[in-house]
């Protein structure tokens, strides 16, 4: 069995899944993928230094970047025959901005909760494009991992044994924030809002298409998770500050699952269930009661079937144009 995990930093819920999947199975393979070198052993240092006899190989891919994206599913369908799990859960939110007006008038209308579990209206970012002429947020976040696993179908498409997408989706994924005409979001502010919701719809798609060839997809939140993407934020000191306050509020907002640990429950969950059980219209999250006990809830995804397959044919046109661009990198 062999699990392909995006960590996209040496900590976090990718750091933390790769711990759990080996308490749950020490059979499995697990092959990490980072953005650097470095990185990729500093990760595979520190799972082996809590489970010694993993088995732990790495591969360096910018998620972001085509020509690695490409790279890397060669070097993926050389080294491996199969793969069981391919965990999508890298991802960027570059320069996050607080609205404090916004969440002022949110205190004042009641509606302060709902903001903070979803950042709805206070939490805005600046994108830009990348090498490739994309916009670095809907590559990171969606587009470099749609990519992989459409490179990765020889991989994974297979009626002998079922094999598995699990997304890290999130609360922030909203329909309003996301434009069929304007799917990469280049002039709103909301871009990671946007990615996450067309990460939602994706994953709709891949289960009508794949199911049969016995590939299923499944999206996660793992809730508000303290990690690498959460303090740039704010200051440090500000969330060291705040971290009282955040522990009181879980007793009323389940999703404030603040470790990582906690972050990957419905992670590991999903490794654990018959995919043909479950259903491809809900978003399974992590939560962490008041107490401290993680568990999973599932919930159902408000998406436009009609509008998953549209946007689902843009990708599609997208991966031609990215392909004939660098059709020296295919087999």
């Amino acid at each position: 069995r062999v699990v392909s995990d995006t960590v996209p930093l040496c900590s976090g819920v990718g750091l933390a899944l790769c711990q759990r999947l080996l308490e749950e199975d020490g059979r499995i393979h697990l092959c990490i993928a980072c953005r650097n070198a470095q990185k990729n052993e500093d990760t595979r240092d520190l799972i082996l230094a809590s489970h010694p006899a993993a088995q732990v190989s790495t591969v360096e891919v910018d998620l972001g970047n085509m020509a690695s994206v490409l790279r890397v599913a060669r070097e993926l369908r050389c080294r491996f025959q199969r793969l069981d799990f391919v965990y999508l859960n890298a991802g960027i939110m570059p320069n996050p901005h607080v609205n404090f007006k916004a969440l002022w008038h949110g205190l004042l209308t009641g509606k302060v909760l709902h903001m903070l579990t979803t950042a709805e209206g206070i939490m805005t970012q600046t994108d830009r494009l990348n090498g490739d002429g994309l916009q670095e947020v809907f590559t990171t976040n969606l587009f470099g991992h749609f990519m992989l696993v459409r490179q990765l179908e020889p991989l994974l498409c297979s009626n002998e044994k079922p094999a598995r997408l699990i997304w890290t989706s999130s609360s922030n994924a909203r329909e309003s924030a996301f434009s069929l005409s304007d799917f990469q979001h280049a002039k709103g502010q909301e871009s990671y809002s946007s990615s996450k919701y067309a990460t939602d719809l994706t994953s709709v798609v891949l289960n009508r298409r794949f199911n049969k060839q016995g590939l299923y997809s499944s999206v996660v939140c793992p809730g508000l998770v303290m990690s690498n993407m959460t303090y740039r934020i704010l200051p440090v000191f500000l969330w060291k500050l705040l971290m009282p306050v955040m522990w009181l509020i879980r007793f009323f907002a389940k999703t404030y699952t603040l470790t990582p640990y906690n972050g990957a429950e419905a992670h590991v969950w999903l490794f654990k269930q018959k995919p043909e059980y479950l259903d491809p219209l809900v978003k399974y999250h992590s939560c962490t009661s008041g107490l401290g006990k993680s568990y999973v809830e599932p919930r159902k995804m408000e998406v436009d079937e009609e509008i998953a397959e549209k946007f689902y044919q843009k990708l599609l046109e997208l991966e031609k144009q990215t392909l004939e661009r660098y059709n020296d990198l295919l087999d």
